[in-house]
């Protein structure tokens, strides 16, 4: 439960956990790792940022987006896990960006999803990563982020 109460501390909570949107599962397990599925920025199932980054959205609103997809990504990891304790290391990090023609900041904007889990687990926090652009994510997100974690 640390890093419940660190995300507490940090004035953070995890968002409730619904079904998935389509035929997927949030999680799957192969030995010590687990891979979650791409999560948005949406709460109940609402999207909470919508717009394309570059066009109608800044850098700054899109790494809060990112952020909220990535608490998303450990809500998801809490009911795989039952407690996020349980996580040793993100092994890799994979974020799609809906962007504009012509921005090229996409690492920027996932920065808000893994500044987030390095704040959380420090260097083990801190994964491979890749940041891609994109013209359309689900519903019109301006992010879409999944994860691959060691867990014990």
């Amino acid at each position: 439960m640390l890093i419940e109460k660190k995300l507490e501390q940090m004035g953070l909570r995890l968002p409730a956990v619904a079904a998935p949107a389509g035929l997927y599962v949030f999680t799957k397990r192969v030995g010590s790792l687990v891979y979650v599925s791409g999560q948005t920025p949406d709460i109940n199932s609402e999207l909470q940022f919508k717009g394309v980054v570059g066009e109608d959205m800044d850098i700054e609103t899109a790494q809060k987006a990112a952020q909220l997809a990535g608490l998303n990504v450990l809500s998801v990891l809490k009911a795989e896990l039952g407690d996020l304790d349980r996580v040793k290391s993100f092994v890799q990090v994979l974020g799609y960006v809906r962007c504009a023609k012509g921005f090229e900041d996409h690492p920027k904007v996932i920065n808000g999803a893994s500044q987030l889990f390095k704040d959380l687990w420090g260097q083990a926090g801190v994964a491979t990563r890749m940041a891609i652009g994109t013209n359309e994510l689900p519903e019109g997100s301006p992010v879409e982020i999944l994860a691959v974690v060691e867990v014990e």
